[in-house]
């Protein structure tokens, strides 16, 4: 989460900031967890309403995040059907949730099995329907 600020950060506020949150580079879950809290305390202003020096020690925090997730927990590479497979199960949906991208129930089937591959077109629909990059079903 990169979040660019358009305004002058100033130091001195900034600096105490940093002296109350004390960001470091994380690397444990005790310490992701902190950072974490630290996000919330923060998001919970409004991303509309922070300072310039809110928005700068938010973007250093979150990068810091980003950084130890995704040494802490890497994404596996998967097949694509495995991956909608996944996806379908831990948002609880069942094959006819996806009737509108595969059109019928022996498509959904025989791509859930992994004999039929997700075609680009389908791939694209499933990425907007979960909000993700329509590479991870191709």
């Amino acid at each position: 989460m990169t979040v660019l600020t358009s305004h002058k950060v100033d130091r001195r506020k900034y600096g105490r900031l940093l002296v109350r949150a004390l960001p470091v580079v994380i690397e444990s879950e005790e310490e992701n967890e902190r950072m974490l809290a630290e996000v919330a305390k923060l998001l919970r202003k409004g991303e509309e309403n922070l300072s310039p020096e809110e928005l700068a020690l938010l973007d250093v925090i979150s990068t810091l995040i980003e950084q130890y997730e995704e040494k802490a927990y890497p994404i596996p590479d998967a097949p694509p059907h495995r991956v909608l497979k996944t996806l379908m199960e831990n948002r609880g949906l069942r094959q006819k949730d996806l009737m509108h991208i595969f059109r019928s129930s022996g498509t959904i089937s025989e791509v859930l099995s992994g004999k039929r591959a997700i075609s680009k077109s389908q791939a694209k629909a499933l990425g907007e329907f979960f909000h993700l990059p329509a590479d991870v079903f191709i």
